[in-house]
């Protein structure tokens, strides 16, 4: 029973985190616009050239301004998204057929495993590339959001690989 049990709640779980990056893929992908202009922002450092100016010339170097590479670097975003998404909801569907008995518990958890660790690199990911560009001086509101979907995502690798 406890077995049963650990599987509904790690399904749950990684189910969670799937409708919770599913949201944002469909967002990025019918109103890209919503976040690609936040995404630019951070690139271009312009919230960091406008409100610390002496700071910006630090590191002014770093930003990238060409309009194709940025439109580039969005829908790569974008793509690891959904390929990170597609993984997710294998591992949900995985899961759930561990709880039926038709797939192995220990087959369906790597498979969710996976799934976590993309959703994971994601936001580990944009916490690495934003330090790069300071986000932290202006972007402080996705700094924070990242940060608490690593933590999430994290914390769900531990409960699918301690159970």
């Amino acid at each position: 029973m406890f077995e049963l049990v650990v599987l509904v709640a790690q399904s749950a779980a990684v189910f969670f985190l799937a409708a919770w990056l599913s949201t944002g893929f469909i967002e990025n992908v019918v109103h890209p616009d919503l976040n690609e202009t936040f995404t630019n922002q951070v690139l271009t450092m312009e919230r960091m050239r406008e409100e610390y100016p002496e700071a910006y010339e630090v590191v002014a170097h770093r930003r990238i301004e060409n309009p194709a590479m940025q439109r580039f670097l969005f829908k790569l975003i974008v793509c690891w998204e959904g390929i990170a998404t597609l993984t997710l909801w294998a591992g949900v569907v995985s899961l759930i057929l561990a709880i039926i008995g038709v797939v192995d518990p220990a087959s369906a958890r790597a498979i969710g495993v996976l799934g976590v660790l993309f959703f994971t690199a994601t936001w580990a990911g944009f916490l690495i590339v934003g330090n790069w560009f300071c986000y932290w001086f202006c972007h402080e509101g996705a700094q924070n959001t990242h940060y608490q979907m690593t933590l999430w995502g994290m914390a769900t690798i531990i409960l699918l690989v301690i159970a």
